[in-house]
């Protein structure tokens, strides 16, 4: 079943502060602050274009002003280094996600989760796979660099949009090529979820997912919301 309401996913480079002074106005104190401490300038150009563009998303969809949008960032623990949600209201939902050359965001009408990763050699391929494949995932064999960060992508969209990130271990979730097969622990969500695979890049797997029915995904350039 697909719902009326789209999820829209954007996609866009990486943009360096020191070259766009308009896109830094556009954050609020604890982002700046965030963005001055990064020490690798491709952390701070990853930061940036995520979360700039995440404003002016969002306030097109809003009709607000970029810079006057309130995040909440409250965590579990009570203090402000949470996933960030709009402070007056509960939709739109969002997520952000970076990885090499791209930043994503996705926005829907429902909690969602968003995630992309750089295909790479890994030094210790199997360590990595006992940690992100559940044991009937591991049965069918150690995977390779594709298929282990395309199951990456998969579970870590899956964790954003249910709120829980990496606290939630992603080996207890077993997928298939229809999404979640099984899910297991305290972490397993009671509600089902949809769950689907991007491409934005070559070399580039994502993936995108949230809760209830399936909804259109609507993939953008959102390289010339940064200009």
């Amino acid at each position: 079943m697909i719902t009326d309401q789209p999820c829209r996913v954007w996609w866009a480079a990486p943009v360096a502060p020191e070259r766009a002074p308009g896109l830094v106005d556009l954050l609020d104190a604890h982002e700046r602050d965030r963005l001055s401490r990064f020490r690798q300038p491709i952390d701070s150009a990853r930061y940036l274009a995520a979360h700039s563009l995440t404003r002016i998303v969002l306030a097109g969809m809003l009709g607000l002003d970029a810079a006057a949008i309130t995040f909440d960032r409250t965590c579990r623990c009570g203090k402000q280094h949470g996933k960030p949600v709009l402070a007056d209201r509960p939709t739109p939902a969002f997520s952000m996600t970076h990885a090499g050359d791209l930043v994503g965001v996705a926005v829907h009408s429902a909690a969602v989760g968003i995630d992309v990763e750089q295909i790479r050699e890994l030094p210790d391929l199997a360590g990595m796979a006992e940690h992100v494949c559940s044991p009937a995932e591991l049965a069918a064999g150690i995977p390779d660099p594709g298929a282990f960060f395309t199951a990456w992508t998969r579970k870590e969209a899956l964790l954003k949009a249910t709120g829980d990130g990496l606290s939630t271990p992603m080996s207890t979730i077993t997928l298939d090529a229809r999404g979640v097969r099984e899910w297991v622990g305290e972490g397993a969500p009671s509600a089902p979820m949809w769950l689907r695979d991007l491409r934005p890049a070559a070399g580039y797997p994502a993936a995108v997912a949230g809760f209830g029915a399936e909804p259109a995904v609507e993939e953008r350039d959102g390289n010339p919301l940064l200009r």
